[in-house]
């Protein structure tokens, strides 16, 4: 689908505001963030730009939902992925397993959705810094819990989810618009069981044990 192709989203009278926003994440899916325009979101509910405009100021503000639209869907990838979370009295595997949920999350999203995952880190000066949405704060809760189960030392712990993240993000982006776009999904499987391992022992400051190796590499299939 084009960036200029209707959308059809509908929206029921006093409800413009959000059929424009699942408009303009509809856009985004599609096109990624360059495709979010106000005109173009109004034409896909099918009002006029000046109907829109009464809900948005310009770009950036739709932009701004978007972005915001896109990362509620990349919390509920996240939120998938740690269903599966295996239900164990064991402190430390469960909070290691969480950890590498996320992980899962985040890549299954930016695979899945890759124009909504651009949109999600689509530069704009008015949009919130990312440490403040669901999907960094999943992030910051779940090392919390890897440092109260004693498996992350208090001395490593700050700025721990920055180092989690960059490792994640960098081998999304690698993924995407990188050297690794071209690989098979068995090497990314075994990039993604790699990256989580290293990032783990690096926490942690020591080696995996081979059981806590075997469920991480379990979140990698």
């Amino acid at each position: 689908m084009s960036s200029s192709a209707p959308v059809r989203t509908g929206y029921h009278h006093g409800d413009l505001r959000n059929a424009l926003i699942r408009a303009a994440a509809d856009l985004a899916q599609s096109g990624g963030p360059a495709s979010v325009t106000i005109r173009a979101a109004a034409r896909a509910v099918g009002v006029t730009p000046t109907a829109a405009y009464r809900h948005f100021a310009g770009h950036e503000e739709l932009l701004h939902a978007a972005k915001e639209e896109a990362m509620e869907r990349l919390s509920a990838a996240m939120s998938e992925v740690l269903t599966r979370v295996p239900e164990t009295e064991d402190r430390v595997r469960r909070a290691v397993c969480a950890v590498a949920a996320i992980g899962r999350g985040y890549l299954n999203f930016a695979q899945a959705e890759p124009g909504l995952f651009r949109t999600a880190f689509a530069a704009a000066a008015d949009v919130p810094a990312f440490a403040t949405t669901r999907p960094f704060l999943r992030l910051v809760e779940a090392l919390d819990e890897l440092a109260a189960a004693g498996y992350l030392p208090a001395e490593r712990r700050p700025m721990a989810e920055i180092a989690a993240w960059s490792s994640v993000h960098g081998l999304a982006m690698l993924c995407l618009d990188g050297p690794l776009r071209s690989v098979g999904s068995d090497q990314r499987r075994q990039a993604m069981g790699r990256v989580v391992e290293v990032v783990m022992e690096g926490l942690g400051g020591r080696a995996l044990s081979p059981g806590l190796r075997a469920d991480i590499l379990e979140f990698a299939r």
